[in-house]
């Protein structure tokens, strides 16, 4: 008798949490219920089709074990638990409802391990305090997977993650660790995927802000992709090289000493000159959705002033991008431009 399949419930499933149910399947040590609101019909009806530079194209119809609208709630529905959560959601925390309170009933305690492959910093704090008994895992994820239409997928690139445990005061260390080497396992069980193990989960998630921290707000406020901020040299030199080395700062000030003096240099030149490439934040204001505003740049705007580093330029974006979040949210309904009692601006 085989092995007992991991259960995993995905929450997020666009090209991301598709690409990791997908994989999570063909590695046959997992069965995977992934929920799907937009895209359910469309699933429903005629699977999933996947044209992927890793898994191949033409991949028609197919499905993961179990698909749903809604988190499963498991004490009601009378469920096993599931042993792994994966949330590859927006992380908006300043909206209703947040990661903690979507998920909330599906976890079980002192069981369930949530796997945030969400960016940002401190994104792990509301998770802890909601589930103080539960691993949780991160995952920096530099997987290129596109929903372009309801249940097609394009991915055009490796699925590349560095995997770790957050630390969680109330789970043992070395508990939270195997937690992050299971789901490692069961990811990538034959190792044909760049999946790996980083204990300094601190420091990976900041390498990737010098990245996002300046590459995606700037694009999101000037709509402009990444090789055409190179084109126009005052960009980088004005915007991305600033924000990047005040991060680098904020980072060193956090305990990250061991960056190179050069990394700025190396990730502006990261994208490749042919590819247009909008980061995400650019593509969620064309599209006139909310951005994830508050974990790639409030937090560590917070994390660098609050241990006395100038971090100017990047105080500035801040500025522009909650201005550009209002606009959205009032857009939806979720904000009404009027004076309030405490404003000293009437």
């Amino acid at each position: 008798m085989g092995e007992q399949k991991a259960r995993v419930l995905i929450v997020g499933t666009g090209g991301v949490g598709t690409l990791a149910a997908y994989a999570l399947e063909q590695g046959g040590k997992a069965e995977v219920t992934a929920v799907m609101r937009s895209n359910y019909n469309a699933v429903q009806k005629n699977g999933i089709s996947i044209n992927s530079a890793q898994y191949g194209n033409g991949i028609k119809g197919w499905r993961p074990t179990r698909i749903c609208k809604v988190v499963p709630n498991t004490a009601k529905e009378n469920l096993p638990p599931f042993d792994f959560i994966l949330v590859t959601t927006k992380n908006i925390p300043e909206i209703s409802p947040t990661v903690s309170d979507i998920i909330a009933p599906a976890v079980t305690p002192h069981k369930t391990a949530i796997v945030l492959c969400q960016n940002g910093i401190n994104i792990e704090k509301p998770l802890i305090s909601c589930f103080p008994t539960n691993p949780i895992i991160s995952s920096v994820s530099y997987v290129s997977a596109t929903e372009i239409s309801h249940g097609s997928i394009l991915h055009d690139g490796q699925d590349e993650q560095t995997i770790g445990a957050f630390h969680n005061p109330d789970v043992p260390a070395q508990v939270a660790e195997e937690a992050a080497k299971r789901y490692i396992d069961i990811y990538n069980p034959d190792g044909k995927i760049d999946v790996t193990f980083d204990a300094d989960v601190r420091r990976v998630r900041w390498r990737k802000l010098l990245y996002n921290a300046s590459f995606n707000p700037v694009a999101a406020i000037l709509r402009m992709d990444t090789p055409r901020m190179r084109m126009s040299s005052h960009v980088i030199d004005d915007l991305i090289r600033p924000i990047m080395k005040e991060v680098l700062a904020a980072a060193r000030a956090d305990g990250i000493t061991d960056f190179p003096e050069d990394l700025p240099e190396i990730l502006i030149r990261v994208d490749p000159i042919g590819s247009a490439f909008k980061p995400s934040m650019c593509q969620d204001i064309e599209k006139g959705n909310l951005i994830e505003l508050e974990n790639i740049v409030g937090e560590p705007l917070r994390e660098g002033e609050s241990k006395g580093v100038a971090m100017p330029t990047l105080r500035t974006i801040y500025g522009l991008l909650k201005g550009m979040q209002l606009k959205v949210k009032e857009s939806k309904g979720m904000w009404e431009p009027k004076f309030g009692s405490e404003n000293p601006y009437q």
